[in-house]
């Protein structure tokens, strides 16, 4: 196996398509205290036009992603970004070696209708999976060794083994106690606050299965955004950290 390209480099990026388990990935983190947490701050500016990291207001992907290369001269940061978008940073050539990026996937089985219920005039290309997959494939392909790539519901079941592999593996320390934290809502999230309920009420990772009324097997339109999604989600799970 190798070891997470950049490893140990103090800019940690977590790129995941939405509902699969990351905002309690971001809690974890940010029960950790070693590490500036910053939540999805490029979806911010497609959505309302600004993040804003350490207080200063930012409305532009560069300018972004100067800003936390700086901060992380400094200290450490971890960066959990979404990926219902397509970044034009991404198309930066410094882009791929500018931190350690790392990818959490879920099956878009159970991804896709849990995003259907909290937005139903969700697209197809907001599932996420191939921009997640084109982001992998750059970093891949650039930096010559696998990032981690690690998969929802062994996160759920196993959430020591797989932190403890993510640890290592990027470089940073691993301490059990951090794997449960008290609930709360928190500021990080506030401009998504209605879509982390469930990361509000958690105290560690343990997933509840929700069977929802729409599903792949009974909506056509989601049974579309499936199969279209599936090949990258494969392409993903074909790299998952053992």
């Amino acid at each position: 196996m190798n070891d997470a390209p950049h490893q140990g480099h103090n800019l940690l990026f977590l790129w995941s398509p939405p509902r699969s388990l990351s905002t309690a990935f971001l809690r974890m983190m940010i029960e950790r205290g070693d590490h500036l947490v910053v939540h999805e701050p490029f979806s911010s500016l497609v959505v309302q036009g600004y993040a804003v990291v350490e207080g200063e207001k930012i409305s532009d992907q560069y300018q972004l992603l100067d800003a936390l290369k700086d901060i992380s001269t400094r200290r450490r940061v971890f960066v959990k970004e979404t990926t219902e978008y397509r970044y034009d940073i991404v198309d930066a050539p410094e882009f791929p070696k500018i931190g350690c990026h790392t990818f959490l996937i879920r099956d878009p089985e159970s991804v896709i209708p849990s995003h259907y219920a909290m937005k139903p005039d969700i697209t197809c290309a907001e599932i996420g999976f191939e921009h997640q997959c084109e982001i992998f494939r750059i970093v891949h392909e650039s930096v010559g060794a696998c990032p981690v790539v690690f998969a929802a519901e062994r996160l759920a079941a196993e959430p020591a083994a797989v932190v403890r592999d993510y640890c290592s593996r990027v470089g940073i320390d691993f301490t059990e106690s951090h794997l449960s934290w008290e609930p709360e809502n928190r500021e990080e999230w506030s401009r998504t606050r209605e879509w982390h309920a469930d990361a509000a009420r958690s105290k560690g990772f343990h997933h509840v299965p929700r069977v929802y009324p729409e599903r792949v097997e009974n909506n056509a339109t989601l049974a579309s955004y499936y199969a279209y999604q599936f090949p990258f989600y494969e392409q993903m799970r074909s790299f998952l950290s053992e």
